[in-house]
């Protein structure tokens, strides 16, 4: 049975863990939670490397075979600096799906959410690079949008009014193809869908993440499906929180 390490600034990262459980249902997983200091959206990557070198000592004390940075922000500020340092641990970040939606845009125009750190990150910079010649890219940042899914609004009037504020601006560039940027706005999913319409498609990026966890963990012959499926919850603040959102989201194999 694989153990899977997954941490995030928040809840954010179940997004991930959810689709993970689906393509490996009879492992084990830990998820940790740094919701003590959630969101990193605003952190120095000093600030946030510390955090997940922190964290990655937690996951591995704890049996992790591979670890899931389930948070695209601490993916551009640490993934680097987690690689060099523990170079016998397979480590599998987030990253914008930048490259599925200039294929499937029909109006040349795709929008990204995601945070400001994100955005800012080389990794997405040199995704967008590879593709900004052939598609125009208009970016926004979720503003509200951690927040809501941490206190666990992910419907309702307060979710359409932060959610509108941000996605119009994309809406009205001509965006019909919307990456979501950060684990934590596949919650808001079905307000984003029915704020932009039948017309507008919706990339969540972590399915194809649990597909290279999956991957990773065959290549070095990690045993893997011989159960029973485990899970611990671990936050370094309230774990109402976590706990409340993991309940919300109906997470089971």
């Amino acid at each position: 049975m694989a153990t899977l390490g997954i941490f995030d600034s928040g809840s954010g990262g179940l997004s991930v863990y959810r689709e993970l459980v689906k393509v490996l249902p009879r492992e084990r997983f830990i998820y940790y939670s740094d919701n003590a200091h959630c969101p990193y959206g605003g952190k120095t990557a000093l600030y946030i490397q510390e955090r997940a070198r922190f964290i990655t000592d937690f996951l591995l004390g704890k049996g992790a075979d591979i670890i899931v940075v389930a948070c695209n922000t601490a993916t551009a500020a640490a993934i680097s600096m987690l690689r060099e340092e523990y170079p016998s641990v397979p480590f599998v970040g987030m990253e914008p799906a930048v490259k599925p939606a200039a294929l499937g845009t029909r109006t040349g125009v795709i929008g990204v959410l995601a945070t400001a750190g994100t955005l800012k990150g080389s990794k997405y910079l040199h995704t967008r690079g590879r593709f900004e010649d052939n598609v125009r890219i208009a970016e926004h940042v979720g503003q509200g949008f951690v927040e809501l899914v941490e206190a666990g609004i992910l419907d309702g009037p307060e979710a359409e009014a932060t959610v509108r504020a941000s996605l119009q601006p994309l809406l009205d560039e001509g965006a019909d193809v919307v990456v979501l940027g950060c684990t934590h706005y596949p919650f808001l999913r079905p307000v984003i869908e029915r704020i932009a319409g039948p017309g507008v498609q919706v990339i969540d990026p972590a399915p194809a993440v649990a597909r290279q966890a999956q991957r990773l963990l065959e290549e070095r012959g990690v045993p893997m499906g011989e159960g029973p499926f485990s899970v611990e919850l671990h936050s370094s603040g309230d774990p109402a929180a976590l706990s409340r959102i993991f309940k919300l989201a109906r997470i089971m194999p």
